[in-house]
């Protein structure tokens, strides 16, 4: 891991695009801005678009007054960090773009000598990309490391689109990077409240001991947004929910919630465990893939008192598509922790609001003795709040003020911005300056994806058939179809409304 002021090169492929513009550079100009960015450094940007250096740090320069969560303080700063901020036009496909890029290093490192040569290359691109910049960077000696630095890859989800896919890419990427220099990046694991799982859980001692199957009766996974598919349709007739939203981040959440107290807080660790409780997780039946399994689709309906189209009607998208906005998952880990405990993954487009939560429902009191109360005391609930209103909260049961014994229950409630204040950093801030200083703890490796694909290939596969299972429609604004319900009442639960 390098030192804090050791340099370094970050080479953006796609940087033109739409996650350059929002992310990327807002959150290293915050790093910057916060101070936690080392130095030197050096941003290589490339793209199709032909661009002076000058060009693209204007572009920058508008994207970063938007987008970034640090504003700008004098010109005189900006004009420090954009000095370090280069653009070298290529198409990714064409061989001559790696020689352009390794004269610029080359320069750039010449210029600080005796320093190391450490590179960070980020695909910023759509994966039809990926493939082309692997095999170009491999030919042109650039994924090797320069003696005495280090060479990583960034690479951005979608990993694959199904087993096969995702192996072909672990071929192609260890054709020409060793497992230690890919950094799979999955966003929602930079996020505060995700890492404060395991602080939660490991560095609390009330917890642990009820983490299990003697007191948790089930765990509820929501990923909910409020908005559409808005402009991309295309992509998202490709996609899916099941693809994604659920094969990453919330397969990603589940084993942060079940997995197994690692050794340390170590990036070997850490996905050691993960990757247990990938292979604990029971195989999907395909026979039997709806009783694990329920999609459905947005129609018309209201979003935030106005009318909205459904899915169908959404541009770019099929007149007649089955494609998944909603999806939902009944998993069981059969280990001795949780045998018998059903993990409910939920996700959707176009829900009634935006919200990301883990739901942990504990087991009832097995006895009443309150008699002249409620016949049944509502259970315990924990929920972690991933966004937004970040906190977390503990549903107990109470007396209420009277003369009567009366219970009902109270909510105990933590929230980051009342406790901590301020703003906290994106995502995207953490996972940069951790794949800066080599610390994978919080990106996916490569057997882990594998798992998750070959976990939901059962249900890819029925869904991918004619007529297949039941695509069930719901109303735009509402929490899904109304068979989800169902779907869960098969335990006794019932869906969460945040």
């Amino acid at each position: 891991m390098p030192s804090a002021d050791e340099p370094f090169a970050l080479i953006i492929f796609g940087a033109s695009g739409d996650l350059t513009r929002r992310k990327l550079m807002p959150a290293l100009w915050s790093l910057y801005a916060a101070r936690t960015l080392p130095e030197p450094f050096a941003i290589v940007a490339t793209a199709r678009t032909g661009l002076s250096d000058d060009g693209f740090r204007r572009r920058m320069r508008e994207t970063v007054d938007t987008f970034a969560r640090l504003k700008v303080p004098s010109e005189g700063v900006w004009e420090r960090f954009a000095a370090a901020v280069h653009y070298v036009a290529g198409d990714p496909a064409d061989p001559a773009l790696y020689a352009k890029l390794g004269a610029k290093l080359g320069e750039l490192e010449r210029g600080r000598s005796g320093a190391p040569a450490n590179r960070l290359f980020y695909c910023a691109t759509p994966p039809s990309l990926y493939d082309d910049i692997i095999a170009n960077l491999g030919g042109a000696g650039l994924a090797r490391p320069v003696p005495g630095g280090f060479t990583r890859l960034v690479v951005e989800k979608p990993f694959g689109r199904d087993w096969e896919s995702a192996r072909a890419l672990g071929r192609q990427l260890a054709g020409a990077f060793a497992e230690e220099q890919v950094y799979r990046i999955d966003h929602y694991l930079g996020k505060e409240t995700v890492q404060n799982i395991l602080v939660f859980r490991f560095a609390n001692g009330i917890f642990e001991p009820l983490w299990n199957r003697n007191h948790v009766a089930e765990v509820q996974v929501t990923v909910a947004e409020s908005l559409g598919i808005e402009t991309r349709g295309a992509y998202y007739e490709e996609a899916g929910a099941l693809r994604d939203m659920m094969q990453n981040h919330l397969l990603q959440l589940l084993c942060l919630i079940a997995m197994e107290p690692p050794l340390s807080f170590d990036a070997g660790p850490v996905r050691d465990e993960k990757n247990k409780v990938m292979h604990a997780i029971r195989p999907l039946d395909p026979c039997r893939v709806e009783e694990a399994a329920l999609r459905g689709q947005y129609g018309a309906g209201f979003a935030e008192s106005r009318p909205v189209p459904g899915y169908r009607q959404e541009p770019g998208v099929a007149p007649r598509s089955a494609t998944e906005t909603y999806a939902a998952l009944r998993l069981l880990v059969d280990n001795w922790r949780w045998a018998g405990v059903p993990f409910y993954l939920r996700t959707g487009k176009r829900l009634a609001r935006r919200v990301s939560e883990i739901a942990i429902r504990f087991h009832r009191t097995p006895h009443s003795i309150f008699r002249r109360g409620p016949a049944v005391v509502e259970a315990n609930t924990l929920v972690i709040r991933i966004q937004p209103d970040e906190g977390i909260a503990l549903t107990v049961a109470a007396k209420t003020p009277g003369p009567d014994l009366r219970l009902a229950p109270v909510r105990l409630d933590f929230r980051y911005g009342e406790v901590f204040g301020g703003e906290p950093p994106e995502a995207y801030e953490r996972l940069l300056l951790d794949a800066i200083h080599g610390d994978a703890t919080l990106y996916a490796r490569g057997d882990w994806v594998e798992e998750a694909w070959q976990l939901l290939g059962p249900v890819l596969e029925s869904w991918a058939q004619e007529p297949g299972p039941a695509l069930h429609a719901y109303e735009a604004g509402s929490w899904g179809p109304a068979e989800a319900e169902g779907f869960i009442a098969r335990d006794g639960g019932a869906w969460r409304r945040p």
